[in-house]
């Protein structure tokens, strides 16, 4: 951990995002995640993993087929992660590039193919279990944040250096 970062308090029950390694874990999980945009639910699954990675908040990638059918079509532009590989942009609905997916991703993150991530802050409403999540600030990082993660996480000005 960076030592000009000071860890959030943990509580019974939480995870602080310092715990998480590097390189990143995929994990399944049985949450229940939905997502809303435009007043409509757009996608329903308890069929996600998220990526955990140190000092971010989980990113959630859900099943293509758990989307409104028509309601992802391909965004301008693609970025490189060095541990998934190369990924490609979506615009959901009306949300232009608010969501990206990794159509071959590299050893390890197979289990990302045909799943895609939201940036939470491009929707009017993500959930997991019920719980309203808030997003991770910044506009790169596309981090999930409940009562259950505590950072400090990445992503605010004066961040990028840790």
């Amino acid at each position: 951990m960076n030592p000009r970062v000071k860890r959030d308090p943990i509580s019974p029950g939480q995870e602080s995002v310092w715990d998480y390694p590097r390189p990143p874990r995929v994990e399944h999980t049985g949450e229940h995640v939905t997502l809303e945009l435009d007043g409509a639910v757009i996608a329903v699954s308890d069929d996600v993993v998220r990526v955990l990675e140190t000092s971010h908040p989980p990113v959630y990638y859900l099943p293509r087929n758990a989307f409104t059918s028509g309601i992802l079509t391909p965004a301008p532009g693609q970025s490189y992660c060095e541990f998934k590989g190369i990924a490609g942009y979506l615009s959901v609905g009306s949300a232009h590039r608010s969501a990206w997916f990794y159509p071959t991703p590299t050893r390890g993150f197979e289990t990302l193919a045909d799943r895609v991530a939201i940036y939470p802050g491009a929707m009017d409403r993500c959930t997991i279990n019920g719980e309203t999540v808030l997003a991770q600030e910044g506009d790169y990082y596309g981090g999930w944040i409940t009562a259950k993660i505590v950072g400090p996480f990445k992503g605010a000005p004066g961040t990028m250096g840790w």
